[in-house]
């Protein structure tokens, strides 16, 4: 029952998410909206950690399955994606090198202002 309630949360705030999507002229996705929004409630306490913790676990240790749709959805775009393979793999490398770089750079230095707080 605990995990139910815990989803109830993180599917009412992705509900919110939707709504502000809709109600905001923004070029911004929902799921950006309800993630800003369970930050904010987490930060602010409204919402505690314990109380979408071992849910959220559990969605981020079946996220990579999550992809599979996505993945076979390539298969049907193939003859459209085949002449710009070579630009699209380079661009999601590149990408991707980029975007670990960057947060490594920002998790250390978060790191190092957390042991300077502690000292």
């Amino acid at each position: 029952m605990k995990l139910l309630r815990q989803f109830t949360i993180i599917l009412l705030i992705s509900l919110a998410g939707e709504l502000l999507r809709m109600l905001l002229p923004l070029p911004v996705p929902a799921s950006v909206y309800g993630l800003v929004l369970l930050l904010a409630g987490l930060c602010s306490g409204l919402i505690q950690l314990a109380q979408v913790r071992q849910a959220a676990l559990f969605l981020i240790e079946i996220m990579p399955v999550m992809f599979i749709p996505a993945a076979a959805g390539l298969v049907d775009v193939w003859p459209d994606l085949k002449p710009i393979v070579w630009p699209v793999v380079i661009t999601v490398l590149a990408t991707t090198v980029l975007v670990m770089a960057v947060t490594g750079r920002v998790t250390q230095r978060v790191i190092r202002a957390g042991k300077e707080k502690q000292q």
